[in-house]
């Protein structure tokens, strides 16, 4: 199946499901969530017209090349009183304008002469260096639609209208488990044909960046009973995330227990790594089954798990930012599959790293994004190819 095709499928599988609970939270709190409602704008802002410099505000109409004397001193924070006709008025950056100026000019291009007075010494110009009130938002402008995530950017602009608190969709719960006899948890010592647990590791601290709540379910072992128990005691999850072979293998039993008691779509993806993917449901609970390598969970969980999982929460537009570069490197096999490979930016170009195997997690922290190889597609050195940042998945 196309990557497109089964994203399709996942998000409106995802729309059927959204969150429904909210929840009230200080500004201080609601880092990584994702706002429930509409933020629409309770003032105008700036609420009144202020300086951009620090300098001397007057009447466009009163000076006529002469130099002007200065009335009041305005500083940030106080209420200024109109300005008199024929003067100046010393202002500071983010101070009030006073009623009747129209112009504010920088101190750089001003002298102050024995007197007191201030002599311009640039031409002027009717509103220059200042900031209109409402310039960036007014009374009743929507500021920030419901389905915004939310980060230090958008919890500023929230501040800067007064908000302290904010409505935000309640947390993902994910319940996050792996399968195999053969995984045990790092700390332990090795047995015969054991590997230590990296995939769960990686997801957990994942999820937790999206801003889900997370239930650490552990590993399941090669057992079809002790499956059923574990599934069935995550009815509370929204979401069952498992890493392991869930195919039509008399050994899969996580396979076997979602076609028992519940429903299994079993997918097979047109990219590598990560061609095996699975999404079904165990007693109405959804359940994602994402590769075993870890450079497949990797990419299958950033391509598909993560936007599934940002539109349960409310989240409309669930692309990460992807731009071309050209290749640094040769692809002389063109395979039938899109290829994700791990890679860098090195002076514009995509450098990808030498062994690309599934298995190898080293190749993702050595890189900064993925690389995509379209289906059918050969490269030489300098040919177009689409680079996706680690930095835009991860969080």
């Amino acid at each position: 199946m196309p990557l497109e095709q089964a994203l399709e499928r996942l998000l409106a599988m995802a729309d059927q499901a959204p969150v429904q609970h909210t929840e009230r939270l200080s500004l201080a709190q609601a880092d990584g969530r994702v706002l429930a409602v509409d933020l629409v704008s309770t003032l105008d802002l700036p609420p009144w017209s202020n300086s951009a410099m620090d300098g001397y505000a007057l009447r466009l109409a009163d000076w006529h090349g002469e130099p002007l004397p200065v009335s009041q001193r305005i500083q940030a924070g106080q209420a200024p009183g109109p300005l008199a006709a024929g003067t100046c008025a010393r202002i500071f950056t983010g101070a009030p304008v006073p009623a009747g100026a129209d112009c504010v000019e920088m101190q750089e291009n001003a002298d102050v002469l024995d007197d007191g007075r201030v002599r311009f010494t640039e031409p002027l110009s009717l509103n220059q260096n200042i900031r209109p009130q409402g310039q960036e938002t007014r009374i009743g402008e929507l500021v920030l639609p419901a389905g915004t995530r939310l980060g230090p950017i958008e919890l500023g602009l929230a501040a800067s209208l007064g908000h302290a608190e904010l409505d935000v969709v309640r947390k993902v719960r994910v319940a996050v488990l792996s399968t195999g006899d053969e995984l045990i948890d790092p700390g332990q010592p090795l047995g015969p044909g054991q590997i230590y647990n990296s995939n769960r590791r990686l997801l957990v601290s994942w999820l937790q960046r999206l801003g889900c709540e997370v239930i650490d379910a552990g590993i399941l072992p090669d057992d079809l009973e002790q499956t059923r128990q574990r599934l069935t005691a995550l009815g509370d999850a929204e979401l069952i995330l498992s890493t392991g072979g869930v195919s039509v293998g008399e050994a899969d039993f996580l396979g076997i227990a979602l076609r028992e008691e519940g429903e299994l779509a079993l997918w097979k993806l047109a990219i590598k790594p990560g061609k095996p993917l699975t999404f079904g449901h165990f007693r109405g609970v959804p359940v994602i089954g994402l590769p075993g390598n870890p450079a497949s969970t990797l990419v299958t969980f950033a391509l598909l798990a993560r936007p599934y999982l940002l539109r349960r929460m409310g989240v409309a537009d669930v692309a990460p930012l992807a731009f071309d570069v050209p290749a640094g490197f040769v692809w002389s096999k063109a395979g039938n599959r899109r290829e994700y490979l791990r890679g860098r930016l090195d002076n514009g170009r995509a450098v990808i790293y030498p062994n690309q195997s599934s298995g190898v997690l080293r190749s993702a922290a050595w890189a900064e994004g993925l690389v995509e190889v379209l289906e059918g597609r050969t490269l030489v050195e300098g040919d177009r190819v689409r680079f996706i940042p680690l930095s835009e998945v991860l969080c």
